[in-house]
């Protein structure tokens, strides 16, 4: 039998149930001092989006597409099943919310550098670089 996911102490379905300010208070410094000195305008309107789409999944109905910017958005209990699409400078990101995800930014489910794995020289490649040891 899988174990429940705690957070702090306290089970997921408690979370669920407790007041935001009460969820505040188990955050880690640095997200309890952005969330007292208040949401942005666009942290506002995401929350917006969230609340939304949360009524309608528990509705029935199909999860609207959630897009943001918003990177430095601090994950909350409300978020935890839905889809959110975070903008890495470049393209939106699909990032699915998970309870271990709690307490943490967006923008770090959302690399905004990609690993790059250089190949071997192509055409027009330096002449340094067409002495490439043969394994």
């Amino acid at each position: 039998m899988p174990r429940e996911f705690m957070y702090r102490g306290y089970e997921f379905s408690k979370l669920l149930t407790l007041p935001i300010d009460e969820f505040i208070k188990l955050l880690p410094s640095r997200q309890r001092r952005s969330l007292r000195r208040g949401l942005t305008p666009e942290q506002r309107r995401l929350l917006e989006k969230v609340r939304k789409a949360r009524r309608l999944v528990e509705q029935g109905k199909k999860q609207p597409l959630i897009k943001t910017h918003c990177r430095d958005m601090i994950i909350l209990p409300e978020m935890v099943g839905l889809t959110i699409h975070v903008y890495n400078g470049k393209e939106f990101v699909p990032v699915k919310i998970i309870p271990e995800m709690l307490g943490h930014y967006l923008g770090e489910f959302a690399l905004t550098t990609a690993k790059v794995e250089h190949g071997s020289p192509g055409l027009k490649a330096t002449r340094s670089s067409m002495f490439v040891p043969l394994k």
